[in-house]
């Protein structure tokens, strides 16, 4: 009889079954490198790998690649680029697909899932599903009921759900957070029906789930100035709020109470990423088309011209040049995009070099930011005349207006302009996984699970109680927030 109790090691596996289980999915790009650097049995072929493939972890990483939603959709061209911007390296493809799609909502870190996301005065993060709120709650927008204005530190939100949080969103006066099981909850000032509760003109003091979405499953929010986006996990497009330029994409301007269903997408594809701008939305859909919607002022639609548009609209530039966008990010008066091969375009205003190019001006359409030709970039973030951009590497680039502090460059002044990307030295010794910028404060978080903020503290939105701004990057005490230690101060 076979001896259970016995322990052996994996080497004793057939390498078929070693090779399963790399190849399961279930390890990120720096686990297959970690192992391969540590363990020479993983450096090998062992006679089961084509030729072309260094090694077991190489051709594991091949074998994710193969599955991976992102790559899937791409043209057989674009995956060839994609792999040769990577020098041939499929564990470098993987981690730029995984951080692509990590990107825009929850990031794995050594201490638990995360993500942030900052507005106009207040800060909101995940960890391991539970939502934590700091600064100004202005309109309710911090979930923490009627009585609390301000959290001078990371408080946790409560929910009268058992759900776990898996996104959210808070640019402006309200959130949006969806649930594990699909549902959306809604909280702030509900006076143009952003929070889809229907004729309810009233602030939302708590999240509260919208029923108009009940036995729709949902992935992600998005929340512009007084509108909502929201993502199904079946790739359909759902809006709801102010509509005043056409940024619910239903072919009018008329307000929506509840969330309506885009119906155009249904011809177009799935939609696998939205965002929201001030008055404007993009939607991008599977094969690779940025779709813009809505007010067209500043040229954030990225058409060439200044007209609003009511329904959905395909952006022709990336189009005609075969560009598959993987990402797209709106700010108050610019946009940025990421496309399949890490590159990065700019378009909008270009006040305060926000756009990257050198100068101020504005860009009617996408224009490829070529100072950045040399990076992989896995994630784009845009707001008020300011931009970041992260890459592979875990490296920060920021470009735009300095304001208050938010590009986190300590040698600048804060009302210096930061005229093309330039890379965040005061981050260098960490590695960064995601960024998020609000009207003048960032908050960056580390492969590590650690934050750091900098920017304007006025309203504590950087989680510090005594300082009223910081010039480089401070570290916000995170654990203090997962053990809820954390005090919100009540005033008013």
């Amino acid at each position: 009889m076979a001896d259970r109790s016995r322990t052996f090691s994996i080497e004793e596996l057939p390498a078929h079954l070693i090779l399963e289980i790399l190849s399961s999915g279930r390890l990120g790009a720096a686990d297959l490198a970690c192992l391969e650097t540590t363990c020479q049995m993983f450096r090998g072929s062992h006679g089961i790998c084509p030729s072309k493939f260094r090694s077991m972890v190489e051709f594991a990483a091949f074998h994710i690649c193969q599955a991976h939603s992102i790559f899937t959709s791409l043209h057989p061209n674009a995956r060839k680029d994609l792999l040769d911007r990577c020098g041939g390296n499929w564990k470098k493809v993987l981690r730029f697909l995984q951080s692509v799609e990590q990107s825009s909502g929850t990031i794995e870190t050594s201490t638990g899932n995360m993500q942030v996301t900052t507005g106009r005065y207040h800060t909101l993060l995940i960890h391991d599903s539970s939502v934590y709120a700091c600064g100004s709650s202005i309109c309710g927008v911090l979930g923490h009921g009627q009585d609390t204005t301000q959290c001078v530190a990371f408080s946790r939100v409560n929910f009268p759900s058992l759900s776990r949080v898996i996104h959210v969103s808070a640019s402006h006066n309200h959130a949006a957070f969806v649930m594990q099981s699909g549902e959306v909850f809604t909280c702030g000032d509900n006076s143009s029906f952003c929070c889809g509760h229907g004729e309810v003109r009233r602030t939302i003091f708590r999240p509260t789930r919208i029923e108009a979405l009940n036995g729709i499953p949902c992935k992600q929010v998005a929340t512009g100035l007084s509108f909502t986006i929201i993502l199904t996990r079946q790739g359909q497009v759902y809006t709801c709020g102010n509509n005043a330029h056409g940024q619910l994409g239903l072919g009018d301007t008329i307000d929506r109470p509840t969330p309506r269903n885009v119906e155009l997408f249904e011809g177009l594809g799935r939609v696998v990423q939205v965002a929201a701008g001030s008055s404007y939305t993009f939607a991008v859909t599977e094969d690779g088309t940025v779709h813009s919607f809505g007010s067209c002022s500043n040229f954030c639609l990225g058409h060439g011209d200044q007209h609003d548009e009511l329904l959905p609209r395909a952006i022709q530039s990336f189009k005609r040049r075969n560009i598959h966008v993987v990402r797209v990010s709106a700010g108050d008066e610019h946009a940025v995009a990421l496309d399949s091969s890490g590159y990065v375009y700019t378009w909008g205003r270009g006040y305060c070099g926000a756009l990257g190019h050198g100068d101020e001006n504005d860009k009617t359409n996408p224009e490829l930011l070529s100072s950045l030709r040399g990076h992989l970039a896995v994630q784009v973030c845009a707001r008020k005349r300011k931009t970041f951009v992260l890459t592979d590497m875990g490296s920060v680039f920021a470009f735009g207006s300095m304001g208050f502090g938010s590009l986190g460059f300590s040698d600048r002044g804060s009302s210096d302009k930061v005229m093309k990307p330039w890379i965040l030295d005061s981050l260098r010794s960490h590695y960064i996984s995601q960024i998020s910028t609000g009207l003048y404060h960032t908050v960056a978080v580390t492969n590590r699970g650690l934050v750091f903020g900098f920017g304007d503290n006025e309203r504590a939105q950087l989680g510090h109680e005594r300082i009223r701004g910081c010039l480089k990057p401070t570290e916000i005490m995170v654990q203090r927030t997962v053990d809820d230690i954390a005090i919100a101060a009540k005033s008013g």
